[in-house]
């Protein structure tokens, strides 16, 4: 399986629909991968708060109808990252969109853990409740984002829904970059599934971006590591070394908490 990550610069001077284009026009570039990945929030930047209400859009929107087409001009798997979504019975939230390589929407996901304390994205935005996971040939994508990496019962679940990769688009700052490689890792060897983590490049109101999107292995092992800037980062693994990991070296046989509550008897 051959996967893109495309860690996008957000630059301020660059509106909303010429990085739209721009991040398309990316997207169509990886024609003859299996899976593109982009970042989380990236139309607005994950830290420009202020932005989120004057830019939020329908879940089929503009950037759903751009993101659609690349998918299917470069026939790929297309983790299209997340977008400001505006419930029109509801609020916002910051859902995911995924789509086939035919162009259609195989899932979103509404972000479950809101970062910013009491501000920002957590009081700016509804939290989602559903794990999704998107069925692909030869593997299962497990689909989180961001803050959720620091919340380990969310991957868990993924795993016990038949995830194999997790796939965690971002928009984490560079003052915690050691923790984005960290919880990456730890992801990957307690689920021994692989984890592919994009983030953005660039400044999010004044918010220096960690970039440093990172692919790792069912071990622990790194595959793939950005740098700081926009790049796109490209690798090649084989999804079937989840269920090898999981035989040879089967730790996820002797869970014994946060299983089904056991029976008990009155």
């Amino acid at each position: 399986m051959r996967a893109s990550l495309i860690q996008i610069a957000v630059d301020e001077d660059e509106s909303v629909e010429a990085r739209r284009q721009r991040a398309a026009a990316l997207v169509r570039e990886q024609a003859g991968a299996d899976l593109v990945v982009l970042p989380e929030l990236w139309t607005t930047g994950a830290f420009a708060y202020e932005e989120f209400g004057r830019e939020a859009e329908p879940l089929e929107g503009p950037t759903y109808d751009v993101m659609a087409k690349a998918a299917s001009d470069a026939g790929v798997w297309l983790h299209a990252g997340s977008i400001p979504e505006r419930d029109p019975e509801g609020p916002l939230y910051n859902t995911s969109l995924v789509f086939s390589p035919s162009g259609e929407l195989a899932a979103a996901y509404r972000k479950i853990h809101r970062f910013g304390f009491d501000k920002g994205e957590a009081v700016l935005m509804g939290a989602g409740r559903e794990l999704v996971t998107v069925r692909l040939p030869g593997t299962t994508l497990g689909v989180a984002t961001c803050y959720d990496l620091r919340f380990p019962e969310l991957f868990r679940g993924l795993a016990d829904a038949g995830a194999e990769v997790l796939v965690i688009p971002a928009g984490w700052p560079e003052r915690r970059r050691a923790h984005w490689t960290l919880l990456a890792q730890a992801r990957a060897v307690e689920n021994q599934a692989f984890v592919l983590a994009c983030g953005t490049a660039g400044t999010h109101a004044g918010v220096p971006q960690a970039g440093h999107s990172i692919v790792v292995d069912p071990w622990g092992e790194v595959l793939a590591q950005a740098g700081a800037g926009e790049e796109v980062l490209t690798v090649e693994f084989d999804p079937a070394k989840v269920a090898t990991t999981r035989d040879q070296f089967p730790a996820l046989k002797d869970r014994v908490l946060g299983l089904a509550p056991p029976h008990h008897h009155d």
